[in-house]
């Protein structure tokens, strides 16, 4: 009632089976958004310590993100994210929906970065569908760095023709992955209209060691 969303191919997500919706990333509040307009349940991973706090905040933001659909996951590379791939396999495997953001992290100046193979690796690996979702405005409705949302943009969420990926080939190819992946950052950019990027979107680096290994050749899973 206060946004008035616009909410376009809800029609689109498939209502069984399993399904990644791949969004672009704007704003804290697209976790929200994505879910609470889809057509069926969509659960996502959420920073574990949104679930570890104590007290009464603590309380609330545990109740909150669970009623939400959110599962709680430690970030970081090595051992956490291969605990973050087994999360999303297993819900997968269950046949339910997840949403994941392909660039990794939100887009602090409004562009479209390249997308990350692990999105790609997930659906190839299980055979989801993945539907292509692109968000307008929620960086307007609430900026990084936000405590709360602004009241008077509106925001829109469009929800893309479901693409099978299978054709690319198996999940151990590093090719096949790559070219899934630019397929769905393609989807996206047609729904959003944004700027692109041409570039990964990573945390500057915080040694020398961290610089090399974003300018040598590798797959950003």
């Amino acid at each position: 009632m206060i946004y008035r969303p616009r909410i376009e191919g809800r029609r689109n997500v498939p209502r069984t089976g399993p399904v990644i919706l791949a969004s672009n990333h704007l704003s804290f509040i697209d976790s929200f958004l994505i879910p609470a307009f889809a057509p069926r349940p969509v659960y996502f991973l959420a920073k574990s310590t949104y679930f570890e706090g104590s007290g009464l905040s603590g309380w609330f933001s545990r109740n909150f993100f669970t009623a939400i659909g959110a599962t709680p996951v430690e970030r970081g590379a090595g051992q956490a994210a291969l605990e973050a791939l087994d999360q999303q396999r297993r819900i997968l495997a269950s046949g339910r929906a997840i949403a994941l953001y392909p660039e990794g992290t939100r887009s602090l100046d409004g562009r479209l970065y390249k997308g990350r193979t692990g999105v790609a690796f997930l659906a190839l690996e299980t055979g989801a569908q993945v539907v292509p979702v692109g968000l307008v405005g929620t960086n307007e409705a609430m900026p990084v760095g936000a405590k709360w949302p602004r009241m008077s943009p509106r925001v829109t969420v469009r929800y893309g023709e479901p693409i099978d990926l299978s054709a690319h080939g198996p999940a151990t190819s590093g090719r096949a992955r790559r070219l899934a992946t630019d397929e769905i950052m393609a989807a996206i950019h047609a729904l959003s209209g944004q700027e692109l990027a041409d570039a990964y979107n990573e945390a500057p680096a915080a040694n020398p060691v961290q610089r090399l290994k974003q300018v040598l050749p590798h797959e950003r899973r």
